[in-house]
């Protein structure tokens, strides 16, 4: 076998050597020829000790080998020993086969990472299929908190390394600004309207947004308006002070995006599927219906825990279990108007209008009981031709030294993501949203991140990158002929550990 390819990923090239070897018994009668491999993988061990890869290749081809993994594991690996790159081949429990490769293999990557620079790992795997990745959609109903941080955070990584994998990425923002909670946004944003006319308001009324976010948007009506929407009756002057205020937030929330360095490319109202004449809500019901997908009928009464849609009625169903969901779900209440989750449907539905077969969704940890009728509804309504995956983000507990942080005063109820990134910087809140896995409750301490010790992950890292930094540009003002990165004798670094 030849070296590496420089230009692959070095688990990639192995990979690639593990599928020869593969290929190789096919043609000795060991394995049958021709057999799939995407089931086989190289990846690093659960225990570092056990090397540097291991491969689960005899184990999922054993069955098709007629073999015992272990026998055909002996047999991958005798192959696996002639490679020129591999050190050591060992076999491990049932068949897992664990690889050590020669120093001179990863001085080759090393030598990859130099030339490529940033471009390192970037791949063609995507083949420029189109992907819509969803991440954020807050209400618009106020600042981003910390909440809504890591899914942002964890949702803007996701897009960026499927965009480097080759895939052509659109990143969405779905504005929910057709509920309810958009009409409490405006009635709180009139109060704060005739605040800036001199009336005194006193203390804000429950159910209303009591932060003080939104006095710039009752400055903003008083300059424009006057006292002319005093005038007015509720009705008329609701969607107007509503267009104000959503603009208003929605302008607040891409600035604190911003400071987190995310930007997204499409920003999709859910008004708009029932604006100007348009209803692709009951055009996407009428679509289903059609295809029998959906009906009139009465839910039965739930078995064990209860079903948070049910009501004891006729209505209309969408026939859910029938694309692997537990339950049909309704998608009318009882006053006549769509459930979230019809609108829900036909904005998927224009997703794959838009040419999406694929696409993810970023949710909170609320929202994980919701997965199945939306993938469920997709299936139906797409023909099976498009899939929704769901990542689901925890929780973030917001400490200082170990103790609860305080609500916000400019809020009313919780801390802003903006009070968070200036005190610790973007750098900080991007690392440590991405520290934990996604589904798991992350413990985010303010102190901590911006502590100078090695117990600090955010410090370590900046700490490691300045005293490499330092040390390049000592080399270059020593050796003034220094060779390039490219050109760096790196078996220099054999006694090293890498």
């Amino acid at each position: 076998m030849t070296s590496p390819t420089q230009s692959q990923h070095l688990f990639a090239d192995v990979l690639s050597r593990v599928h020869a070897v593969c290929a190789a018994l096919g043609g000795e009668g060991v394995l049958p020829a021709g057999l799939d491999l995407s089931r086989v993988v190289v990846e690093p061990p659960r225990d570092a000790t056990h090397g540097d890869m291991a491969t689960n290749a005899a184990m999922v081809l054993a069955k098709d080998a007629k073999a015992k993994p272990r026998e055909l594991a002996d047999k991958i690996a005798d192959k696996l020993r002639a490679d020129p790159i591999v050190e050591r081949v060992d076999v491990a429990g049932p068949g897992f086969i664990n690889l050590t490769l020669k120093s001179s293999a990863w001085f080759g990557a090393l030598r990859s990472v130099l030339e490529q620079g940033e471009g390192y790992g970037r791949s063609g795997i995507g083949a420029a299929e189109k992907v819509n990745v969803e991440y954020v959609s807050a209400n618009p109903t106020g600042p981003m908190h910390v909440g809504h941080c890591r899914g942002a955070v964890f949702g803007d990584a996701l897009a960026s390394l499927l965009s480097f994998a080759g895939y052509d990425v659109t990143k969405e923002y779905y504005i929910n600004d057709a509920g309810a909670q958009v009409d409490v946004l405006a009635r709180s944003a009139f109060l704060r309207y005739r605040e800036a006319l001199g009336e005194t308001i006193g203390e804000i009324p429950e159910g209303l947004y009591p932060g003080d976010y939104l006095v710039p948007v009752g400055k903003a009506l008083a300059s424009e308006y006057g006292d002319k929407l005093t005038q007015q009756s509720e009705a008329e002057w609701l969607p107007v002070v509503r267009a104000k205020a959503i603009s208003m937030m929605m302008e607040m929330i891409k600035g604190d995006l911003a400071a987190l360095n995310i930007r997204h490319d499409v920003f999709f109202s859910e008004r708009s599927l029932n604006e100007n004449g348009n209803d692709r809500v009951g055009a996407t019901i009428a679509e289903l219906r059609a295809k029998g997908d959906v009906y009139e009928g009465r839910l039965p009464p739930p078995k064990g825990a209860p079903v948070e849609d049910y009501e004891d009625r006729e209505q209309t169903l969408f026939r859910a279990t029938a694309f692997g969901d537990d339950v049909d779900r309704p998608l009318k209440k009882s006053d006549g108007s769509y459930t979230y989750f019809a609108s829900d449907i036909a904005y998927h539905k224009t997703k794959f209008d838009r040419g999406f077969l694929n696409m993810v969704d970023v949710w909170g940890a609320d929202h994980g009981g919701y997965i199945k009728r939306v993938q469920a509804a997709i299936k139906a309504v797409t023909n099976d031709k498009a899939t929704l995956d769901v990542k689901i983000v925890q929780l973030v507990k917001l400490l200082r030294n170990g103790e609860p942080v305080k609500m916000s005063k400019r809020s009313g109820d919780f801390v802003t993501l903006r009070e968070v990134v200036d005190e610790v910087g973007s750098d900080a809140v991007r690392f440590m949203m991405l520290f934990r896995k996604n589904d798991a409750v992350l413990d985010f301490d303010l102190a901590k991140v911006i502590e100078q010790s090695k117990d600090n992950a955010v410090f370590y890292v900046q700490y490691g990158h300045a005293r490499g930094y330092s040390i390049f540009k000592n080399a270059r003002e020593t050796v003034p002929s220094l060779p390039e990165d490219a050109t760096a004798r790196v078996a220099f670094l054999r006694d090293a550990k890498i």
